[in-house]
């Protein structure tokens, strides 16, 4: 299954370390396209080496490669925001991981009857226990 995992780049990196986690994770048995999230080595810049519109172009052809899109909600940021509703507009199951410990989740994300799959953890590894019991086999 190819996973499209959405998370803070711009927005902030300070949960670098559980993206990395949540990433190896979910590539064991699938192929996470945006492998580059839990990068540590990537600041809050993003991708210099290419454009806005040359990333926003690539993201959107994986959000629609995408078999389902697992998105880490607990840094606000408004990338999230959109390729979370871009998911819904084409219709990929998402399954949504917020910290409520760090901030409230969005009202514009919780508050939408879409988002079926929405996932409240307070350490890595719980999000890891809540992955392991949701993923689709």
């Amino acid at each position: 299954m190819k996973i499209y995992f959405a998370a803070s780049i711009r927005g902030g990196r300070k949960d670098v370390n559980i993206y990395k986690k949540l990433i190896d994770f979910l590539n064991q048995d699938n192929q996470v396209l945006t492998e580059h999230i839990g990068d540590p080595n990537l600041s809050d810049e993003g991708q210099k080496q290419m454009t806005d519109s040359e990333i926003r172009n690539r993201d959107i052809a994986w959000l629609k490669e995408a078999d389902l899109v697992v998105a880490e909600t607990s840094n606000p940021s408004l990338g999230v925001g959109y390729e979370l509703a871009y998911a819904e507009k084409i219709s990929k199951p998402v399954i949504i991981l917020h910290n409520p410990d760090k901030t409230r989740l969005s009202a514009m994300i919780n508050g939408t009857s879409y988002y079926q799959h929405i996932f409240m953890y307070h350490s890595v590894d719980e999000a890891l226990e809540i992955l392991k019991k949701v993923l689709p086999q």
